[in-house]
């Protein structure tokens, strides 16, 4: 016999796990050198008015699909049509796909705080640590598995007991660290310059890839299309207005995202005495350049400002794979009628047998790549670049045109006002399809050479 199914206390409960799924290591490293090298202040503007249009009309129209059926992805399209249970499949292999290796990052996260917790400051700003630890076999797999089991532990104590009771104590944590290591960073000196670049908007940067490059992020950020915001629709009480928890949920997506380029940016900028090009990208910005900024300050300072920065991105890294993980389980629980504790122990195994792949792609698995792509990096460009963004189109057409705006405004408009229709009908009809064709053709040319982004 199947278990009752669970929900959240209500809309603050809801909000923050929902946010907390949002707010992730996209938002920490990823947002500040794409805003870095998008021209700062242009590119703020663009991914804001994006985010309170094409952001929010899909993340509304996956939560009131999953809360009008009140099940996970697979189930939640069979019942609206049964034709479309392939697009429940697709998105429910995303997490599938990134809860590994995202858990794999969040092990190296974890292992970062490890060492500056112990006084390592020096070692982790080392040129060849950060490479000599990835490529290492025992140890990257230790800090992925204790990455993995404080994810499935919070998980395993269910919605309103587990995530949503983390979600409540992580993300005002979250916030204020993110709040307070941007002032600090902001005080450095020579930071000035990065906070102008950063804040002042200079529209002869603007481009298309500016654009692209903008909507790219928000697409990564705010946890679409892939069954996430449907299962925690799914959880969402009736009377809870779906419209305003958007919004809020975007607020603080975007919010973290924004004073995260106010932490990175200016310290990078005082760091290197205003060179864009030690922004870096990916994870060298994160496990590299900024470990040198945080050895760079005098005294204890650095070691303290290192803790508590490696402590705010544990935090985004276990909210974004908590809610990966939960996703899994949602589906699982539903299609088998599972118990948690069953359906949690096999997602847990599957998720270390297909995270194994990626850790040791930098080491023992080094050889097996596709280009200048690792493991890791074939995992998340299927993931992202390629199911992602087909499996947002699809919906669109879905809802657009078979289904129809009309049965998810109903949905939108329980529990509170929903004064945005119109544009609601013709983001997802019209304007987002052609956003989403954008997103995959400038992905594919990019991974290919051909366009950069």
């Amino acid at each position: 016999m199947s278990e009752k199914r669970s929900s959240f206390s209500g809309k603050i409960g809801f909000v923050l796990a929902a946010a907390g799924s949002a707010v992730g290591l996209g938002n920490i490293w990823r947002f500040p050198y794409l805003a870095a090298q998008h021209g700062g202040g242009i590119f703020l503007l663009v991914y804001v008015a994006l985010a309170i249009t094409f952001g929010v009309a899909l993340m509304s129209t996956e939560i009131a699909i999953g809360r009008k059926t009140g099940q996970s992805a697979i189930g939640a399209y069979t019942s609206l049509d049964k034709r479309f249970r392939f697009l429940g499949v697709l998105e429910s292999i995303v997490p599938i796909i990134i809860l590994p290796y995202y858990s794999v990052i969040g092990g190296w996260v974890t292992k970062y705080l490890a060492v500056f917790v112990s006084g390592g400051i020096g070692d982790a700003a080392q040129d060849h640590y950060f490479d000599g630890f990835i490529s290492q076999t025992g140890e990257p797999i230790i800090w992925f598995l204790i990455f993995v089991g404080i994810t499935a532990l919070i998980v395993l104590f269910g919605v309103e007991k587990g995530i949503e009771k983390v979600s409540k104590f992580m993300m005002p944590v979250l916030v204020v660290l993110t709040v307070g290591i941007a002032v600090y960073s902001m005080c450095m000196p020579g930071a000035l310059e990065g906070v102008l670049y950063y804040l002042k908007p200079d529209f002869s940067k603007f481009s298309v890839t500016t654009v692209l490059a903008a909507m790219g992020q928000l697409f990564y950020s705010m946890s679409i299309a892939m069954g996430i915001m449907i299962t925690y629709g799914s959880y969402m009480k009736k009377n809870v207005s779906i419209s305003s928890s958007v919004k809020q949920i975007a607020l603080f997506d975007t919010g973290i995202a924004f004073f995260a380029g106010l932490m990175v940016i200016p310290a990078v900028f005082s760091f290197s005495g205003g060179n864009e090009a030690a922004l870096g990208k990916g994870p060298g910005l994160m496990f590299v350049t900024l470990p040198k900024v945080f050895a760079s300050i005098d005294g204890v300072g650095g070691t303290i400002v290192g803790v508590l920065f490696f402590l705010l991105v544990l935090f985004a890294a276990l909210t974004s794979s908590i809610s990966l993980m939960e996703t899994v389980v949602s589906v699982l629980k539903d299609k088998f009628g599972w118990s948690r504790k069953r359906t949690c122990l096999i997602v847990f195994i599957g998720c270390i047998m297909l995270g194994l792949p990626s850790s040791l792609g930098f080491g023992l698995l080094k050889d097996i790549s596709i280009g200048s792509m690792t493991i890791l990096d074939i995992f998340d460009f299927a993931a992202n670049s390629i199911i992602m963004p087909i499996a947002a189109l699809i919906t669109c057409i879905f809802v657009g045109y078979v289904l129809k705006p009309k049965a998810l405004i109903q949905e939108l408009e329980i529990g509170g006002k929903f004064t945005a229709k119109r544009m609601f009908t013709v983001m997802i009809k019209y304007i987002a399809p052609i956003f989403i064709v954008l997103i995959l053709a400038s992905s594919v040319l990019e991974a290919f050479g051909i366009m950069k982004i």
